[in-house]
């Protein structure tokens, strides 16, 4: 059940789950406001923990709109794109064989026939972007799944327009974010620890919070150093 109340203003979705704790997120890019609330709590007393968290809200809102964004990629000579948080421009290179892409110096090289159309030339990199994503998952979980005492059964990897990451503890399984890949390879460990801590605790409670000290001492610095880089449009913070 959601229903909607205004905040100085602001307006707030208020979501009921079966829940224990309270939970409000500020959601890019522009800047909605979520509290998800335990089915038992009356309106008025989300209200008056809202109003608390007022002055969090505007500077959490003030960030996401300073926040440096992408322009939107063409696939064009010597545009830019981002791979393990390195930039590298791209060149086109007329070639008859299936696509493919190439990673040299400061240089993403892409062969393909001529007259290649832009959506194809982005659907050829973003195969490319998920195939070394998916290579890159498997040796992190690995490690840190017998770290942490944790069973992954599964993972998927998806653009996704609303979160960097998720997890499903009942079917022991993770989601991860294709834009991931274009991050330093340190944001995607910190991602996976962050799901794995939630096959332990769901939320992201003191008890979550004393899982990521422990495990990952300088999560805070990742979680910084992912939520500084360039967004695309329609990414939000995690």
């Amino acid at each position: 059940m959601t229903t909607q109340i205004d905040l100085g203003g602001i307006p707030v979705d208020v979501i009921k789950k079966d829940i224990k704790n309270i939970h409000l997120s500020v959601h890019p890019p522009t800047g909605r406001v979520r509290i998800a609330a335990p089915l038992r709590m009356n309106l008025d007393t989300i209200r008056v923990f809202a109003i608390s968290k007022l002055a969090w809200v505007k500077q959490q809102q003030q960030k996401l709109r300073e926040q440096e964004r992408e322009a939107p990629r063409e696939y064009l000579e010597r545009e830019s794109h981002y791979f393990w948080g390195r930039r590298y421009l791209l060149k086109l290179v007329e070639h008859e064989s299936a696509p493919r892409i190439e990673i040299r110096h400061n240089k993403m090289y892409l062969y393909a026939r001529a007259g290649l159309s832009e959506a194809k030339r982005q659907s050829v990199v973003e195969q490319w972007y998920r195939i070394q994503l998916k290579e890159a998952i498997p040796p992190l979980i690995e490690k840190w799944q017998e770290l942490m005492a944790v069973q992954v059964a599964a993972f998927h990897v998806r653009r996704m327009r609303t979160k960097w990451g998720s997890c499903n503890p009942v079917r022991q399984s993770i989601l991860l974010n294709l834009d991931l890949v274009k991050k330093p390879r340190e944001c995607l460990e910190y991602l996976v620890v962050h799901e794995l801590a939630h096959l332990i605790e769901p939320t992201h409670n003191a008890r979550f919070v004393s899982l990521m000290d422990q495990f990952m001492p300088k999560w805070q610095f990742y979680r910084t150093e992912l939520n500084r880089l360039p967004v695309r449009h329609e990414e939000w913070k995690y």
